[in-house]
């Protein structure tokens, strides 16, 4: 019988092309994939990778086990959801990956009430930017501003998020709409729909300060940095932004839950969705 953790080790290098991209999405050593991949080469007497240069690439043999084994690993995530998605007690660990900004500001209390109601729970929320993959099981349930349009997933709208223009008083103070710099994004956050709808409103004024979060953001224009398109949730009550074109309608994203149609009647996730369902957006 093959080693499952060799097989397991060789499918993420295979499909991420690397052994750093592998080791990161299974938290090892880059070392530990290499090792697992030489322990497989060994038990099946036969090369499954060539290296040329600096580059690792799979031989014809290793492409074909590799998508082999892809399947397996996929079915066995099936196989792990399906279980999980037939728990009825509330305990265990819900995963829920949301933006940061979102994650810190409205999810956080509600979550950690949730698991104080069921000490048995163990709620792991994260703040993140990129789009966490459910069937991977990244994540058992996802907050995400885009509708997903792929995918066995149960999608629910949860309401909506409205950015407006805020910056500092001693800012705004003095300077005309003409003289107004502003705070955007960097990559990969700068094809957002608030960056978009800031660039068209700045209509060629300058970007002076850019950011990776909102959070960095928000910190920016209490400095005085410029004009950020911030979130009501974040800037309405914060006491050193204003809104600097109060007249102007707010941009509204809708907010989505996902959670992946295998997950969706376990106990711990209906738990989950019920909080979440609660929240005013």
């Amino acid at each position: 019988m093959m080693d499952w953790e060799n097989l397991r080790h060789f499918a993420e290098f295979a499909t991420r092309g690397s052994l750093a991209a592998a080791a990161r999405q299974l938290g090892v050593e880059h070392a530990t994939v290499a090792r697992r991949i030489a322990a497989l080469e060994e038990a099946l007497s036969l090369k499954l990778i060539d290296r040329r240069g600096h580059r690792l690439v799979l031989t014809g043999a290793g492409d074909r086990i590799g998508a082999i084994v892809e399947r397996m690993v996929k079915d066995a995530r099936a196989v792990s959801r399906v279980a999980d998605g037939a728990r009825s007690e509330l305990r265990g660990k819900v995963t829920i990956s949301a933006p940061p900004a979102l994650a810190v500001t409205t999810l956080a209390a509600p979550l950690v009430a949730l698991q104080q109601e069921h000490p048995a729970l163990t709620i792991h929320l994260t703040g993140e930017s990129r789009t966490a993959s459910l069937e991977r099981r990244e994540a058992d349930v996802a907050i995400r501003l885009s509708r997903p349009e792929a995918g066995d997933l149960v999608v629910m709208r949860l309401g909506n998020m409205a950015f407006r223009l805020y910056g500092s008083p001693r800012y705004l103070i003095g300077k005309s709409e003409g003289e107004w710099s502003f705070i955007g994004y960097d990559a990969p956050m700068n094809r957002s729909p608030q960056q978009l709808a800031l660039e068209k409103l700045a209509a060629g004024r300058p970007f002076g300060f850019l950011a990776s979060s909102l959070e960095i953001q928000q910190a920016a224009a209490r400095a005085a940095a410029g004009i950020a398109m911030l979130p009501d949730f974040m800037a309405a009550t914060d006491p050193d932004l204003v809104l600097a074109a109060p007249k102007d309608p707010p941009l509204l994203r809708d907010v989505w839950l996902v959670v992946h149609s295998d997950m969706k009647d376990a106990a711990p996730i209906r738990a989950v969705i019920r909080c979440l369902r609660e929240i005013h957006f």
